[in-house]
């Protein structure tokens, strides 16, 4: 994406920054839960530096043109005393909020109880409304230790007490294969998993669209080749054009101006024309945006996480993290 390019000062000397409208913080990392305070500081001082985990090439992020911004967590509570803040700051934004159960496995070990991350999504929803409150169960695992049928007993378990403050559940399926550092971290833990077919995710799937019944949430897969369209199952833009526009009203360089019609503007809107973000999955469907995280400095741990290479790695950064630095690391 050709994002608007300027130039900002930094320590004196003119930097060349980038000015996307939508920013995704973060794929890579849970900014409000560990990075909250940093993450506050940068948008008052108007800018980010991102470096690239593949050839650490350094690159100057400017919020002068940020309208939006896609907020991917577990634990929200740190960054929600400063959400009027950025209300000010005349940013909008939503959440993609995960909740997951496997506590008993110990899958996720650095996160608060799970009757507190339900109280916490729940005082989210209260605050800024269910709409910008998304319910992710993800990612989805079977092990020697859980099974569809216990899957689908802590998925019912979560939505029994949230679906009254969303209007959506998103799941994935994991994906281990890819990633040898994610299979070590399961082996290291003695975990066994079950790799996941199509046979099992129908079956999940199944399941899934069962519990919904009660609850009659939008239901939606992220970034998986199979189709359960006949389940009511649709494919997810984790980072949606038609919600920002909705939120926000938001209309731009990667939000096009064509069908759709919005009272505070004289021109039109269409999904069809907004711009994919190439630089994720071949099957991610967002809108493009700028991801601000960095791999290796989120301190949930997850067990199955692909951005954390090593505990003793992410230790390390957590402890030489820096809230008055303009990069996380």
């Amino acid at each position: 994406m050709a994002w608007k390019k300027l130039k900002l000062v930094v320590n004196g000397a003119e930097i060349d920054a980038i000015a996307p409208t939508i920013i995704s913080a973060s794929r890579s990392t849970d900014i409000p839960a560990f990075h909250s305070e940093w993450f506050i500081n940068r948008l008052r001082a108007g800018y980010v530096k991102w470096v690239n985990p593949f050839n650490r090439k350094e690159q100057y992020i400017s919020f002068g043109a940020t309208k939006f911004i896609v907020f991917w967590t577990k634990n929200a509570a740190p960054l929600m005393r400063y959400l009027p803040e950025i209300d000010r700051l005349g940013i909008a934004y939503y959440f993609n909020y995960t909740i997951n159960d496997y506590e008993k496995e110990g899958l996720e070990p650095n996160l608060p109880p799970l009757t507190e991350r339900i109280n916490t999504f729940r005082k989210l929803s209260d605050i800024i409304g269910k709409e910008r409150v998304i319910w992710r169960f993800d990612p989805l695992i079977l092990t020697n230790d859980i099974s569809p049928e216990s899957l689908a007993l802590k998925i019912d378990g979560i939505g029994n007490k949230v679906f009254t403050h969303t209007d959506r559940l998103v799941f994935s399926y994991v994906d281990i294969d890819c990633y040898q550092h994610v299979r070590r971290n399961l082996l290291n833990r003695g975990i066994s998993y079950i790799p996941i077919d199509d046979a099992s995710m129908i079956s999940i799937a199944l399941k899934i669209q069962e519990l919904n019944r009660k609850w009659r949430l939008t239901l939606a897969t992220c970034s998986e080749e199979i189709t359960l369209n006949s389940l009511g199952i649709e494919h997810n833009k984790c980072i949606d054009g038609n919600l920002i526009r909705k939120i926000g009203g938001i209309c731009s360089d990667v939000l096009k101006c064509n069908n759709l019609q919005l009272p505070m503007f004289t021109k039109h809107l269409s999904k069809d024309d907004d711009v994919k973000d190439l630089g994720q999955r071949k099957l991610c469907q967002c809108v493009e945006s700028k991801d601000i995280g960095q791999y290796n400095s989120c301190g949930h741990l997850c067990v199955y996480c692909y951005a954390n290479y090593s505990p003793s790695i992410v230790k390390n950064n957590l402890r030489r993290a820096n809230v008055d630095s303009d990069s996380i690391l």
